[in-house]
Parts: C-alpha cells; structure tokens; sequence
C-alpha cells in the first residue's frame, strides 16, 4: 500500500474517532426545538409598560415556550427563550422570572439562569437560547 493511500484510510477511520471525542459535555442534554422568532413589540403599549424602564422585564408570545425580554438600558434589550435548556421536553420545562425579579427560574429542575441568560445554578447544562433584538423608533423586533 502506498503511503498516499496510508494516509487517506488512517484519515477516513481516524476523523470520525477525533470529531466524536471532541464532544464539549454539553450534548448530553437535547437541544431545545428551533422556532421561527420574528416578534415586533410596540413598547408603547400598554402590555409592555414594564420595558419603559431598566430592569424591566415582560412575557411575550413566540419561540418554543415563550419569550422573556428584559431591557439592559433605553437603547439595549435582551429576549431569552422560555424552554428551559435541561430536559427541554419536559412539559414543566419552562423559564419564569423569579418574584424577586433578581434573576430567572425554572421550578421543574430549578435551574436559575442571570438577567443575562448564564447559568448561576442547577442541573441546565447551557445558557438560555437568546434571541436576536433590534429597536428602531418604539418598536422592539427580536429575531433568530
């Protein structure tokens, strides 16, 4: 066999060896179904008083479970998925923000989650899935 052929069957048997042993521990968990997120959210209606101000935070319609938005500042807003990452099948598996609006929860698995959508605690194996945000005028549209 020559030393060209060497190579490509080491490569053929070997690569798919190397890709599966790359594995970061975070496919343990299924990955949350993709939804089509294309939201326009008129923040002056009254439904959306809460995201007049910073901190603020609101439900909204869309994605798998639903949407969180949370306003950083009156030029920057955040939209996190309601499905939580860990057993996202699971019918509790969904993210509310805690009474004390400090941070998000979810109280099937109790995997809390910061303002930002990282992981502070339990068992969910990756941030909340973010979606894309974008305000022009009063409008706040929120993509993937």
């Amino acid at each position: 066999m020559s030393t060209r052929n060497l190579w490509h069957t080491a490569a053929v048997v070997l690569l798919p060896l190397l890709a599966a042993c790359s594995d970061s521990g975070n496919d343990t968990q299924p990955q949350i179904p993709l939804a089509v997120v294309n939201e326009v959210l008129p923040l002056t209606n009254q439904e959306y008083t809460a995201l007049r101000f910073d901190g603020g935070m609101v439900y909204h319609n869309g994605g798998v479970r639903g949407l969180i938005v949370v306003r950083r500042s009156a030029t920057s807003y955040l939209a996190f998925e309601r499905n939580c990452p860990y057993r996202p099948y699971d019918d509790c598996a969904r993210v509310e923000i805690d009474a004390s609006r400090l941070f998000l929860i979810d109280k099937c698995c109790n995997s809390q989650f910061d303002l930002q959508g990282q992981i502070q605690g339990g068992p969910a194996p990756r941030a909340l899935r973010q979606y894309s945000t974008a305000l022009s005028g009063n409008l706040l549209t929120i993509t993937n």
